[in-house]
């Protein structure tokens, strides 16, 4: 994938930061576009996904007016544009919060910015492969009580009734689904869903798991301490 063309809008408050990052990310072949106020962003995004939709939000967990986390979960309802939050303190609870209002990835500041590019590339193929996933083994809707999953109208329904996933859930999934009872690693799922396995943080994983327990039920996954995850019996 080549950076050139690729419009990523950067939501941060600290003009200094906003400026040297934005510098970089163009040197990199990016079109980076700044603001500093998170009801600003949101109103930019509303506009631009009904105009020319950018391909990448980096958005700052602490912002005037409205904070990166409520962003995120009013660009949720009209966009599933890619989403990496960014927090200056690096706590836990900001990355949880982040994640659980729909971002797709979270990076501790100061960063890198070889990392910061290689996590914009990798959420880009995330999205750009979300229209065609892996396929997992064949299956077929039920209608009767259980968990269903349908990998080619990417539907699942958990007794009969239909459950919206987060594309980044669907894809978790539909990798837990291929052989069911069979245990992946955490670094397999970084590697295929998020598409890197180095410098994670593997509590990204941990978060996604729990809100897809949520769900459909916690006892559908289950986790092998010290290696990594497996359905329970798979889908109907």
């Amino acid at each position: 994938m080549t950076n050139t063309g690729i419009r990523v809008l950067m939501v941060e408050d600290d003009e200094v930061i906003r400026e040297a990052t934005g510098i970089g990310l163009a040197r990199l072949g990016y079109q980076v576009q700044g603001v500093g106020d998170g009801l600003e962003a949101l109103e930019l995004l509303r506009q631009l996904q009904a105009e020319d939709p950018v391909d990448a939000v980096l958005l700052d967990v602490m912002l005037p007016t409205m904070n990166g986390t409520q962003v995120c979960q009013q660009l949720r309802g009209f966009s599933s544009v890619p989403v990496i939050m960014l927090s200056a303190r690096g706590e836990g609870i900001d990355m949880v919060t982040g994640l659980d209002a729909g971002a797709d990835d979270y990076l501790a500041k100061p960063f890198d910015l070889q990392v910061l590019d290689a996590r914009l590339r990798a959420v880009l193929r995330r999205s750009q492969r979300s229209a065609q996933p892996p396929a997992p083994k064949a299956s077929e809707p039920a209608h009767a009580p259980g968990l269903s999953i349908d990998p080619h109208r990417l539907v699942v329904s958990l007794e009969g009734r239909q459950i919206h996933l987060t594309p980044t859930e669907m894809r978790i999934l539909l990798m837990l689904d291929r052989e069911p009872g069979m245990v992946v690693s955490r670094t397999e799922i970084l590697t295929e869903v998020w598409g890197y396995s180095w410098d994670a943080d593997h509590r990204v994983i941990d978060v996604h798991m729990q809100r897809l327990r949520r769900k459909v039920g916690a006892e559908r996954i289950e986790t092998v301490r010290g290696f990594g995850y497996r359905l329970a019996g798979g889908s109907s």
